[in-house]
């Protein structure tokens, strides 16, 4: 009898004690139950962040760069490189740079395995060209500030900046193999993307460092000048980073048959195809690649290997097979994301994997002797020969 008293006991001491927990915790505060149910809105989460961060942090709240650290946050998380969240300043100084007329040094860069900026060109007569800045020579530091995988285009962007005024930079001198401070004038440029002359036996040679919107027509301005003098023509993609799909398309169908060009697909499988015409280049032709060959210039690069209109003499390109789009946001700043993969005439995706040239030639260091343009020079005359 006495145990079962105490089983009755023990039964109600238990659901009481259920109670009076389940009261506690439905009158804790806020934040610990919404911790248990794990039911935070992002909104939510921000509001007790800053309320931690407002009442007890010995260090000042800065609202500005607490929401775009946020935004930049929220694409980081595709773990893509090529997707970004660029605040209004920088915003405005990249669809600048697109347009092929910004504030800057004049320089073409690209970031090393090392997270140092290569200068990949420098423009002539521009401030870089003027304080003895060459191709090769590797950027350190940007205002004493060392450049990372997470501060890449903002302090990339710190070399472009208002007109007259200097940036401080540390260059590792690729002859001296030290590290020495320099400091740069910034002015307004009209970046020259294409340069071009005549070569030994009326071989054309056209470079293009980068496919921007003033491209398209320093381009033709070009090729209509070399077309009906040449025997041959060479164009030279060697660090040419890539730009903008539409103008390298354009550029591309001055030199392939009729046929596509490209096409890319997207996350939904949808496909869109660029398309030449039938009229082309049709003399001998030679495209010069290298390892910083990337993106729109591999789009240039597979339609001539793919259609066999042309040899690829150099190293094997970069391997981007994939397009990017620029979105303006409603107050000014930009968002630059991954949209689609593109593909060569023959279906080829060449991301991650490059495209092979038909003649591999490396240019040896610490040598002025051009290996891979003299060797161009060899083929087109076969050709002619021929």
């Amino acid at each position: 009898m006495e145990n079962k008293k105490s089983f009755i006991k023990g039964v109600f001491v238990g659901i009481a004690s259920i109670i009076i927990l389940t009261l506690t915790i439905k009158s804790s505060n806020l934040f610990f139950r919404r911790m248990i149910l794990n039911d935070l809105s992002i909104n939510q989460k921000i509001k007790e962040i800053k309320y931690y961060v407002d009442k007890y942090s010995v260090n000042e709240f800065d609202k500005k760069l607490a929401k775009e650290g946020l935004f930049m946050g929220m694409v980081d998380t595709l773990q893509d490189q090529y997707s970004y969240y660029m605040p209004k300043e920088i915003y405005k100084e990249f669809m600048q740079q697109t347009e092929g007329n910004y504030v800057g040094i004049g320089v073409i860069i690209s970031k090393t395995e090392e997270n140092n900026l290569k200068i990949n060109k420098v423009f002539p007569n521009s401030p870089a060209s003027d304080v003895g800045l060459e191709t090769g020579d590797i950027i350190k530091k940007v205002e004493g500030e060392a450049i990372t995988q997470e501060n890449f285009e903002n302090i990339t962007s710190k070399i472009k900046g208002e007109e007259g005024t200097k940036v401080n930079l540390t260059i590792l001198d690729k002859d001296e193999n030290k590290e020495k401070e320099i400091s740069v004038l910034r002015k307004r440029l009209d970046v020259p993307t294409v340069e071009y002359e005549i070569l030994e036996n009326n071989i054309g040679y056209i470079n293009i460092s980068q496919f921007d919107r003033v491209t398209e027509q320093q381009f033709k301005d070009a090729f209509n000048e070399i077309e009906k003098k040449s025997n041959g023509l060479i164009v030279d993609l060697r660090n040419n980073p890539g730009g903008l799909l539409d103008v390298v398309c354009k550029i591309t169908d001055l030199l392939v048959p009729e046929g596509t060009i490209t096409y890319i697909e997207d996350k939904n499988g949808r496909k869109e195809y660029e398309y030449s015409d039938k009229n082309y280049y049709n003399k001998p032709l030679v495209i010069l690649v290298n390892e910083n060959s990337a993106s729109a210039s591999e789009v240039l690069a597979g339609a001539v290997k793919d259609y066999g209109v042309g040899e690829l003499i150099g190293t094997k390109t970069f391997g981007k097979g994939i397009v990017q789009n620029i979105f303006t946001l409603s107050d000014g700043s930009g968002l630059k994301v991954t949209i689609a993969k593109y593909y060569t005439p023959n279906g080829v995706c060449i991301q991650g994997t490059g495209i092979e040239p038909d003649y591999i030639v490396e240019n040896q260091e610490n040598t002025e002797i051009d290996l891979q343009l003299e060797k161009a020079i060899e083929v087109i005359n076969e050709k002619i020969k021929n």
